[in-house]
């Protein structure tokens, strides 16, 4: 039941609360507001449906935070899951399920409501301490009335947790296989020894690449000797190809490749177009609309002919849930079409929309679960025949503070896997902290053990002056803490050799 999807459309009537509500009292509202309060001197009123369905209503607000909310208590070191079904009075807005403690404001989770029709927001969090808590909905647009119906809050032990994450693991990454010896013949060798050893893992588990890796011996033999799949951290983009205008140099991205390919690594196309206007070179941002729509259309082409066939995904355009450069200079589909041109170009890999905060933040609006799968789908929609045949993919970021929200990684995952398509971690790195590796290694269980993922990259890509947030090794390519962590999984999850003797069959 952890990882029973939820149901990403918006309902008439809202589904049963997870768990029963778990340790929230009245969870359908059957029982009128009892156990339900006002939060922030707001007004709650009971509502209901034609059919008789109970909910919750904040109106008459003017605040952010002036919604229902419900006391409780939070046990030390526990994960918690999230549910609660939300409907808004009036077109859509976002809501976000805090949860107050006596230190801290915590954000659990978020989801786009709608009016005349309910959404399920799915999120979690970890109790830090013992203690009372408070749980309430938060929405910036103070003039809409928010209703709030069939509640869950459900604690698990860490071990109950994990027990999960190890039955997931062993459906969704192992098979059994019978192997059968046979003679020239065809007939049964009763009493053959058969030798098993895995070669390679079949679950792409990479880190990103830096131009350092070209020249330098030790990085590579190290690199080499662990992953499966990369991404160059900035040498296939825009800015590091063409820094003016009609000057392209692939030369690094190029030998990078070659390096790669030569070690059976796989790489990401990173990225074709960057949304963020603080990424863009100043000739680019001083191009007219007709000029710049040209020299897009060149550096797609440029890019892409040169590693169509050889790279397995294309962040087309990166960051587009945050960020809107070239939609505010070609208009709202400005996504889609690159997406389209870019298919045309390389069918056969994966079309990846890429972004941060997803996992991350649930506070975050921009980049809620609901809204990556909104411009996902209007991306997809644009294709002829709604993109039916197109391999489109998930990427999330991952970079994650120094003490990530677990039970929200698996919630916006379950949401996210409704799209039906490869979900990827891309840039996975953890914020310095005392207990760095131990966030990391919980982070890497959590996205390793979900069934919708199909490939993980750290963004760990060395420098001599040192990494983006994470390095994994020392100058000298000796383990940091959070290396040997990455040593750890990457040993776990293959097979160990195995010796068997067939029988009589």
């Amino acid at each position: 039941p952890m990882y029973d999807g939820v149901n990403a459309q918006c309902l008439a009537e809202p589904l049963e609360a997870h768990y029963g509500g778990g340790v929230i009292v009245n969870s359908d509202f059957s029982a009128g507001l009892q156990g339900w309060s006002a939060f922030g001197y707001g007004s709650v009123t009971e509502g209901a449906s034609p059919t008789g369905n109970k909910y919750a209503v904040a109106a008459n607000r003017t605040r952010p935070y002036q919604s229902v909310s419900q006391k409780v208590y939070l046990q030390n070191d526990t994960h918690y899951t999230l549910s609660a079904w939300l409907q808004v009075s009036d077109r859509s807005a976002d809501v976000i399920a805090v949860v107050k403690t006596a230190d801290d404001f915590i954000h659990a989770g978020g989801v786009d409501a709608k009016s005349g029709c309910w959404s399920i927001l799915k999120g979690g969090l970890t109790a830090a301490a013992s203690g009372p808590a408070e749980l309430y909905f938060e929405q910036s647009n103070a003039t809409v009335d928010v209703w709030v119906d069939n509640v869950s809050l459900q604690p698990f032990s860490k071990e109950e947790w994990s027990s999960h994450r190890h039955a997931a693991v062993k459906k969704a990454r192992k098979r059994t296989v019978r192997l059968r010896a046979r003679d020239a013949a065809g007939n049964p060798v009763a009493g053959a020894r058969v030798h098993v050893r895995q070669v390679r893992s079949g679950f792409p588990l990479g880190s990103a690449m830096s131009k350092e890796i070209i020249t330098n011996v030790k990085y590579q033999e190290w690199f080499a000797k662990r992953f499966t799949v990369t991404t160059f951290e900035n040498e296939m983009k825009w800015y590091s190809t063409e820094w003016t205008q009609g000057h392209e140099d692939y030369t690094v991205p190029d030998a990078m490749l070659r390096f790669a390919r030569s070690h059976g690594i796989a790489v990401r196309g990173h990225n074709v177009f960057w949304d963020d206007p603080s990424t863009q070179l100043g000739w680019v941002k001083a191009l007219s609309g007709d000029q710049l729509r040209a020299a897009t259309a060149n550096r797609m082409r440029s890019v892409m002919s040169r590693y169509a066939g050889k790279v397995i995904a294309w962040d087309v355009v990166n960051e587009n849930l945050h960020f809107d450069f070239f939609e505010e200079k070609f208009g709202a589909g400005a996504s889609a079409a690159f997406y389209q041109k870019a298919h045309g170009m390389d069918g056969g890999a994966l079309m990846s929309m890429n972004d941060f905060n997803t996992l991350e933040q649930p506070g975050d609006q921009n980049g809620l679960p609901a809204k990556y799968l909104n411009k996902l789908s209007q991306i997809k929609d644009a294709f002829p025949g709604n993109g039916i045949g197109v391999r489109m993919a998930i990427g999330l970021e991952g970079h994650f503070g120094a003490t990530p929200n677990i039970p929200y990684v698996r919630a916006a995952l379950d949401t996210l896997s409704q799209a039906g398509v490869p979900i990827w971690l891309t840039e996975i790195d953890v914020q310095r902290g005392p207990d760095q590796a131990y966030h990391l290694e919980q982070v890497l269980r959590e996205v390793y053990s979900h069934p919708a993922v199909h490939g993980i990259v750290l963004w760990t890509a060395w420098h001599p002056q040192g990494c983006y947030v994470m390095c994994l090794t020392d100058d000298n390519f000796n383990n940091l803490p959070v290396g040997d962590t990455v040593d750890k999984l990457i040993a776990e999850w293959k097979t160990s050799s195995h010796v068997g003797v067939a029988d009589a069959d």
